[in-house]
């Protein structure tokens, strides 16, 4: 099964996840998404990247999460930080298109990235790892002190308050929200914009802002 699919658009690379269910953040999502970056940065100037209709990701796949297997358990999240983190300091310029839900490890995605867009409507964004029974990972954590709003950030982060998308705004998860029909246009414009960017001196600016937030989660899982 393709888990993401990968189209060029110009400049812009599109990669949508999609494995029928709920995009669970299992190792085989994350190497996909792998190689699609890997082929975006050959061949394009920034990416967007979506889900299927209604959820952009459910977070890590809780059957492994809870099963009985520690070494496929440390590799789902060993990939999933490294995704975490390349998105974050990506060259690239990266467009979420969130398409519905974003919640756990989905959520920690959508901070990784540039901009933001998601789709109005009866949806839920944020991070329940607390509400579940899970310890918030520094990556998270680190995360969530870089980009949510501070006004937003103890009950987000500590006390797993989820958010519809425009409160989504709000608290810094998204940037904008926007009508289910306009999101692929709307994220197409933003990415293009940031394509037209000049890509050394953006790669540098971004990676001199968000280094201090990386050496942090380095130090603290050392």
């Amino acid at each position: 099964m393709e888990r993401v699919s990968y189209r060029l658009d110009g400049e812009v690379a599109v990669l949508v996840m999609d494995d029928g269910k709920a995009n669970a953040m299992a190792p085989e999502m994350s190497e996909a998404l792998n190689a699609g970056l890997d082929r975006a940065e050959r061949e394009a100037r920034a990416v967007v990247i979506r889900g299927r209709p209604g959820i952009l990701s459910g977070g890590y796949d809780l059957k492994i999460i809870r099963g009985d297997d520690p070494a496929l358990r440390a590799r789902m999240r060993d990939l999933g930080t490294a995704l975490m983190l390349r998105i974050y300091l990506s060259p690239l310029p990266v467009v979420w298109a969130c398409t519905g839900h974003a919640v756990a490890a989905g959520a920690i995605l959508l901070m990784a990235g540039d901009m933001r867009i998601g789709v109005r409507g009866d949806f839920r964004i944020g991070l329940n790892e607390t509400g579940i029974g899970l310890a918030l990972p520094y990556v998270a954590v680190e995360f969530a002190r870089d980009r949510l709003a501070a006004h937003a950030r103890q009950q987000a982060v500590i006390m797993a308050k989820l958010y519809d998308p425009e409160a989504a705004v709000a608290a810094g998860y998204l940037d904008e929200a926007v009508e289910p029909a306009n999101l692929d246009a709307r994220a197409m414009t933003v990415a293009r914009d940031l394509a037209a960017l000049d890509p050394a001196a953006f790669a540098e600016t971004k990676r001199r802002l968000r280094a201090p937030t990386v050496a942090r989660i380095k130090a603290a899982e050392a």
